[in-house]
């Protein structure tokens, strides 16, 4: 018994230190979940962001690749925004589309807003649609 309770917890471990920090496990059905895309206004620059189930995403921004860990709510609030906390952990320090430079560990909180198709989602920087981002496109047909 005492055997197999030091290797249960042996395990746990060794799960809870490959599991990033920061990250949390999201429902598989969530809609958040998947491989979305924005181009900026002028065109000439696309985001595609690889978001996991796991709680991580990989990032492709101009010449900038990097990858975080984000928290989500489960369910939309009453306004219909879910908030979302998101802090870059690794970040190959090349410009992003919008020319800048990103450093890793400093969290952003973000509430977002699905268009009822599932297909779209506006970023915005409070719980209203004054200041957003957007539109984000799904991209079908990829794996993550």
């Amino acid at each position: 018994m005492r055997t197999a309770m030091v290797g249960m917890m042996t395990w746990m471990l060794v799960w809870m230190l490959a599991w990033p920090a920061g990250a949390a496990p999201v429902r598989h059905d969530h809609p958040i979940i998947g491989i979305w895309r924005i181009t900026l206004p002028d065109g000439l620059c696309t985001e595609t962001y690889r978001i996991r189930a796991d709680g991580t995403t990989l990032v492709f921004s101009n010449e900038e690749v990097a990858e975080s860990t984000f928290t989500i709510a489960d369910k939309p609030d009453k306004d219909g925004f879910y908030k979302e906390v998101d802090t870059i952990v690794k970040d190959n320090g090349k410009r992003d589309c919008s020319g800048e430079i990103t450093k890793p560990g400093q969290p952003v909180t973000n509430y977002l807003q699905f268009h009822p198709s599932g297909n779209l989602f506006l970023m915005c920087v409070d719980r209203n649609l004054q200041r957003c981002i957007g539109p984000f496109i799904r991209v079908r047909g990829l794996d993550i």
